[in-house]
């Protein structure tokens, strides 16, 4: 991960910091003028990142801002550090999130199935484990649970969960052995697939049954996912350009070997069905699209200049980033310009209020919402 942004966890460094009254990263240059920093704006409200995932991310949940303001005060209360490996809430704010997809494709789970389709995923792998004489009794019995509550499966979510399960354990070890064994041109490929990818990362996790009842998508390059609270998500492979609210706060629901709250997950998870929530672009100005899930923290702009198209014109609205990820292009705001090349990127103070893109290049920016 790359982040870029002001959140005290690790602010984006200046690279000249006598540009900013000698603060040398942006977080100290907001607290030391604010004003010129961010404006009306007590903080930067977002976080952009560039995400690599090699290997599949943690399944996980972020809180909404009422759970988040409570839990900040309930772990400070019991005198958790913030830095503690066992604390939920590492700060006062929700965390809802956008990811981009740069690469050809990106995969990732996020929300859970309807009931009836994590049903037939499993008894899916009962056919094809029974098929094979492969065990499958604990399948059965997760057939039957999953069929005692069609509209939610958190009680499914909370038996998985469950530190040092035997039944639990059971359950991946016959997904596992299923997916292994079954044909490419199988039923279940899918989610064999998957299962045998988490296997890989993750041996005997717990996640990897959480998964089979989670939606997996596919997003392809230019198509953008987003994430409100609540909603369990997992990034699974590809590159892409993520922005958030600026928050660190995450709980954990398996493929990892970090901290998982069970009681708190269950607290603050979505656990009924719900449909990934792809945004569509809006053209906002030639080569310029606008992914906005219409919340005051963050909406991100897909900028591209060609020589079909070489310059591109909008209002920034606030402070902003902007990160060149290929070819050269001058920015140039009301008052200054800079030249970014791919792997560069700027911070736009709201004084600039309109940009100016010239040349050949893709670029994201960063802003607040609306």
């Amino acid at each position: 991960e790359l982040w870029l942004g002001a959140h005290p966890g690790s602010p984006s460094r200046i690279v000249h910091p006598d540009e900013t009254g000698g603060a040398s990263d942006i977080a100290a240059w907001i607290s030391a003028d604010p004003a010129t920093a961010v404006g009306d704006l007590s903080t930067l409200p977002f976080l952009l990142k560039v995400l690599a995932a090699e290997t599949a991310l943690s399944i996980q949940v972020h809180p909404s801002m009422d759970q988040a303001v409570a839990g900040f005060a309930r772990d400070n209360a019991a005198g958790i550090a913030v830095d503690a490996p066992n604390r939920n809430y590492r700060d006062a704010s929700h965390k809802p999130e956008l990811i981009f997809c740069v690469s050809e494709s990106f995969h990732a789970l996020c929300g859970m199935r309807a009931v009836t389709d994590s049903i037939a995923a499993v008894r899916g792998f009962v056919t094809e484990g029974a098929a094979r004489e492969l065990p499958v009794e604990e399948l059965q019995r997760l057939v039957v649970s999953l069929s005692e509550d069609r509209e939610s499966v958190r009680d499914v979510v909370a038996m998985l969960l469950e530190s040092h399960s035997p039944r639990a354990r059971t359950i991946v070890n016959e997904l596992v052995a299923i997916a292994t064994s079954v044909a490419p041109d199988s039923p279940i490929e899918r989610d064999a697939s998957t299962v045998r990818m988490l296997s890989a990362e993750y041996p005997n996790d717990s996640g990897i049954a959480v998964a089979v009842l989670m939606n997996r998508v596919e997003l392809r390059r230019g198509e953008a996912l987003y994430v409100e609270h609540g909603i369990m998500h997992a990034y699974l492979s590809g590159l892409g350009i993520e922005i958030m609210a600026a928050s660190d706060n995450v709980l954990r629901g398996g493929l990892t070997t970090k901290h998982i709250d069970v009681r708190e997950l269950l607290d603050v998870g979505v656990f009924a069905p719900s449909s990934p929530a792809i945004l569509p672009p809006e053209r906002i100005a030639p080569g310029v699209d606008r992914y906005a899930p219409g919340i005051p923290e963050f909406e991100l702009l897909h900028v591209r200049v060609t020589d079909a198209n070489p310059i591109a014109e909008f209002r920034i609205d606030g402070p902003s980033i902007a990160l060149c990820t290929a070819g050269h292009a001058r920015v140039t705001g009301r008052h200054s310009s800079a030249e970014l090349r791919r792997g560069t990127a700027v911070f736009i103070t709201p004084d600039e209020q309109t940009v100016r893109v010239e040349g050949g290049a893709e670029l994201f920016f960063a802003r607040p919402g609306r």
